[in-house]
């Protein structure tokens, strides 16, 4: 493939054949080699043929082979003239993090971790098909897929400055649970407040090293040894089934004839069907909200339980890793709305725009990077370079370079309990497969990815956090 290096952090697929746009990929040379190994830079390309895609399309310091657009992908599309894509926001929909600060160091829990740990895991299921200790209605479960984390504040769980350090605040108003299918409901029903199984995971973290410390200490991280808490997961089973459901009635619809790729299936946005799409995700989105403000709260009643208090276990922030959205960003020398799609992608807005909430708006937006187990995670910030980088985007993780096939024969979940433990890092876990499945071995170096990030200037390094405790599903 014709790659075109730009500087030690960019290269480009200048546009040709069937492109319509030139595509920017962020990474260094160390990533670009396990980039190179699979689908990714053909995937990118592939996504510029799209119709009404605007300025290029963007790959994530993280990228690596996903369904249709590569994860860690990035592109914006025109309301008139453009698409909307399931393959361009994933199956899991609004898998996302949320960052907990508290005012307990390292000392205050020393040798309290697997305590914690122990009554989480009763209090938040994990795992495959793991069911919630909130078994919904119908009608309840729509109510949620419509208020998302207000309809958890709603009902006693969280506070609503919760909302207020949320993407969107929480909501996505374009929800409309009436385009869900029947088996998205029956399958969201009883998956409400669950953590959920691959990557997914709840880390008792402490911060590690602070690099901007004006901005950490507005972001409510103040010193070495703090103890956080980061969960990370999604919409599980009801954004499976969208994606499923809509890929398949969009082939029916359109057909996958004028496509470069099959799995890039999708709608116009004006169309009936692209509308129902973007009800049923902005649904799933919703959703995955609650579930995250779900198990913010009772990590809160464990610290409470455990600790003898959950005073000052404040909310950071919360951030989509996938999703469709409509946002005003520049083309050319207009300000334009379009349809943005991150695919394993962070937002990553700088100072001064308005959907930050007001405490952060004068630094930029929290972004919250969270890294494979037993590794370090990162806090950055969003910037105003990013806007014309990358449609204020950013990465989103480490990016696996392994197959879960491949690291299930390589590695072994008991020794890597073992590993995690000779570091002071408990582990709990439902399975020793998922365990092995996720090793760190199995990711890109966190470290590396962020770099990049850095460097580019789509996302500047706030703080380093590491793993003191990890719950697995």
């Amino acid at each position: 493939m014709d790659l075109k290096r730009i500087d030690d952090f960019a290269w480009e697929i200048p546009k040709h054949g069937s492109m319509r746009v030139p595509t920017v990929i962020y990474t260094s040379s160390k990533l670009l080699e396990s980039v190179k190994r699979d689908l990714t830079l053909k995937q990118a390309k592939n996504v510029a043929c799209l119709r009404g895609i605007q300025r290029m399309a963007y790959v994530m310091p993280d990228a690596h082979q996903g369904y249709g657009f590569p994860i860690g992908g990035v592109a914006a599309f025109d309301l008139d003239e453009g698409i909307i894509s399931p393959g361009g926001v994933g199956y899991d929909i609004n898998c996302g993090v949320r960052l907990l600060k508290t005012e307990y160091t390292e000392t205050d829990i020393r040798g309290r971790q697997r305590e914690l740990l122990v009554e989480i895991f009763k209090e938040v299921p994990a795992g495959v098909g793991k069911g919630g200790t909130t078994r919904l209605s119908r009608r309840a479960l729509e109510e949620v897929c419509i208020k998302g984390a207000e309809w958890a504040v709603e009902n006693g769980y969280g506070t609503k400055e919760d909302l207020l350090r949320t993407e969107e605040n929480g909501r996505m108003r374009g929800a409309v649970p009436g385009y869900l299918s029947q088996r998205a409901i029956e399958r969201g029903i009883p998956q409400l407040g669950t953590l959920g199984s691959g990557n997914h995971f709840l880390e008792i973290q402490k911060v590690s090293k602070i690099y901007e410390r004006q901005v950490a200490e507005v972001f409510g991280i103040h010193s070495v040894g703090q103890i956080l808490i980061m969960i990370h997961c999604g919409s599980r089973g009801l954004g499976h089934q969208v994606a499923s459901d809509y890929i398949r009635l969009m082939e029916n619809k359109f057909g996958t004839k004028e496509l470069p790729d099959r799995q890039l299936i999708n709608a116009p946005i004006r169309s009936k069907l692209g509308q129902q799409y973007y009800g049923s995700m902005s649904a799933a989105v919703n959703f995955a909200f609650a579930n995250r403000q779900m198990i913010a709260h009772w990590v809160r009643n464990v610290f409470a339980k455990i600790i003898g208090s959950s005073e000052g276990i404040d909310q950071v922030y919360d951030v989509c890793h996938n999703v469709a959205k409509f946002e005003k960003h520049r083309i050319g020398n207009e300000l334009k709305e379009v349809c943005i799609h991150r695919k394993g992608a962070t937002r990553s807005f700088g100072p001064g725009r308005e959907e930050i909430p007001a405490i952060y708006r004068s630094v930029g937006q929290p972004v919250l990077i969270p890294g494979s187990m037993g590794t370090a995670s990162y806090i950055l910030v969003g910037t105003s370079e990013a806007e014309k980088l990358s449609f204020s985007s950013t990465t989103h993780g480490a990016g696996r370079v392994m197959s879960r096939h491949e690291a299930l024969r390589r590695f072994k979940g008991e020794k890597i309990k073992q590993e995690l433990e000779s570091k002071g890092i408990e582990l709990i876990s439902t399975s020793w497969k998922g365990v092995a499945e996720e090793a760190s071995q199995a990711y890109k170096d966190i470290d590396e990815v962020v770099k990049v990030s850095h460097q580019v200037g789509i996302g500047r390094i706030v703080a380093k956090v590491v793993p003191i405790g990890v719950m697995k599903g």
